[in-house]
């Protein structure tokens, strides 16, 4: 594993409790770097969505056990925040939870002269995400292919 692969395992092992005791669900845990900063973002949400006062109180219990096991190396900014409206696919239970919900999927390379697709997301497995297409035809992805899948949204 990765540095960062152990940095964010570490931290959702952490912070799961944490979530679980207010009720709210763990949809992610990132450690990027953006623009020379390392950042630790938390993810979290509930029905209805999460307030500012949400993040705050999650953010301060999970502040005070990173200094207590201090396990990563570099300098960093922690962020507890909302996934927001575009909600990205990322888990098993992310798929599952959206099964019948309309999606958008951005590939890395041209499917059919288009990087863009958004559909009904049909079924999912290891390897696969299908979704049903506007025309009624069903366009099957390779997960290795998708750079980014998450919950349409129309304004």
């Amino acid at each position: 594993m990765s540095k960062r692969e152990i940095y964010e395992a570490r931290t959702e092992e952490l912070l799961t409790p944490i979530v679980e005791e207010y009720g709210f669900e763990l949809v992610d845990v990132e450690y990027v770097k953006e623009g020379g900063t390392w950042y630790l973002r938390s993810y979290i949400d509930k029905p209805g969505g999460i307030t500012v006062d949400d993040c705050e109180m999650v953010s301060r219990r999970l502040s005070d056990i990173l200094d207590r096991e201090d396990y990563i190396e570099d300098s960093y900014i922690m962020e507890v925040s909302s996934p927001g409206l575009g909600r990205p696919l990322k888990k098993e239970k992310d798929f599952k939870r959206s099964l019948g919900e309309e999606v958008e999927i951005r590939t890395y390379r041209m499917v059919d002269k288009k990087k863009e697709f958004t559909g009904i997301l049909k079924s999912y497995d290891e390897e696969t995400v299908t979704i049903e297409l506007d025309d009624g035809t069903d366009q099957t992805f390779s997960k290795g292919d998708i750079a980014l899948i998450r919950l349409a949204f129309d304004f």
